[in-house]
């Protein structure tokens, strides 16, 4: 196990075509720039409960949320790196706590196959006493997408992203996996972006929202897939 990382932001995410993405974009590129990898592929694995406890939770919005993934960034070998993510949601704060580890070692920690020996640090303890909480998480979903990053300029704790060809599965949930095969979230060109940030927005941000009619909306990746999952009876989770 190694470099463990904590994040807190707001978060704002909105639902764009190929076109209000374009003319966005050209609007404010003399305050951003593509960030050190700007485009790549996100995987996830999002651990649940056999009930779905966690995602059913949240799509009821609470003020206060949680969830449990794997992440990887392409897919990964068996001695690759990938981080093990618990991000919280509280009153539109997002609070991030992370660490890396093989996928062995993430497999082993989240399905509490190792020893509490093996636990070091205060964000990993956070991370098992929140596995222990909920006491038989199983990888519930696989999630895959394309992000294409950006970040601000020069004030570089904002940052946009563009995450589009979102798909999930229920089959196959393995990091190592190259397979993109699954159901997809979004149609056509659109993308979901997402803006980070640590404190409020700037006027050149807002008023290119407001001028390409870009408004906020409320959209969970793991949110929508489940409500895909549980409207197609014939499909289950893969344990």
């Amino acid at each position: 196990m190694s470099r463990m990382d904590s994040f807190e932001r707001n978060e704002k995410k909105y639902l764009i075509d190929a076109e209000q993405k374009r003319r966005f974009l050209d609007q404010i590129q003399e305050y951003i720039k593509p960030d050190r990898f700007h485009r790549y592929r996100i995987c996830n694995i999002y651990l649940d409960t056999p009930d779905y406890r966690l995602i059913r939770s949240s799509m009821e919005q609470p003020s206060y949320k949680e969830k449990l993934r794997i992440r990887s960034y392409g897919p990964v070998s068996a001695d690759g790196k990938v981080f093990v993510e618990l991000k919280k949601k509280y009153l539109g704060t997002v609070y991030k706590r992370r660490t890396v580890m093989t996928p062995c070692e993430a497999d082993a920690f989240v399905l509490k196959k190792n020893s509490c020996s093996d636990i070091s640090g205060q964000v990993e303890r956070e991370l098992r006493y929140f596995i222990d909480f909920y006491e038989n998480l199983i990888p519930a979903m696989y999630i895959g997408y394309r992000r294409e990053a950006w970040q601000g300029v020069p004030d570089n704790s904002i940052r946009i992203t563009f995450d589009d060809d979102i798909f999930w599965r229920t089959s196959d949930i393995h990091l190592e996996s190259e397979s993109l095969f699954g159901t997809r979230i979004l149609s056509g060109d659109d993308s979901l972006m997402e803006i980070k940030c640590g404190a409020a927005m700037p006027l050149w941000l807002s008023g290119a929202l407001a001028e390409n009619r870009i408004y906020k909306t409320s959209f969970s990746k793991y949110g929508q897939a489940y409500s895909r999952l549980v409207s197609a009876p014939e499909r289950r989770m893969a344990g």
